[in-house]
């Protein structure tokens, strides 16, 4: 049998894992500001929170709007346990520390298109 590698898949996994290095800088530097260049106009957001189904966000704006939250609520933190990436998607796993020094773990399910984050689904340890 003949391995076949799908070099534009391998193309893919690249420019997705650039996109989730710019993405994850947004909360390890509390700078939303590129979030702009990353969310795309028809991005999808399905948040941790409230348990249990997480609400749902839908647009360009409602989207960097609840980052740029997440991203600048003081004495907060995110440690990156891992990203993994294939093709357009990508699994971020990471603890989530709040100001009260407790934490959560989680994990947000990604999708990449045309450059720019079109899903996200977040998910977190009970």
């Amino acid at each position: 049998m003949e391995l076949i590698i799908d070099s534009t898949a391998a193309a893919r996994s690249g420019e997705t894992a650039q996109m989730m290095r710019r993405f994850n800088d947004v909360f390890q530097h509390h700078d939303p500001s590129a979030l702009a260049d990353l969310v795309a106009e028809d991005c999808v957001i399905e948040n941790t929170t409230p348990a249990p189904d997480g609400a749902r966000r839908a647009g360009k704006a409602a989207c960097i709007e609840l980052w740029s939250a997440i991203a600048t609520q003081l004495g907060t933190r995110f440690d990156l346990e891992e990203t993994f990436v294939a093709g357009d998607r990508a699994i971020i796993r990471w603890r989530y520390w709040m100001a009260d020094h407790t934490s959560v773990r989680g994990v947000n399910l990604m999708r990449v298109q045309d450059g720019r984050i079109v899903e996200a689904m977040g998910y977190v340890k009970g």
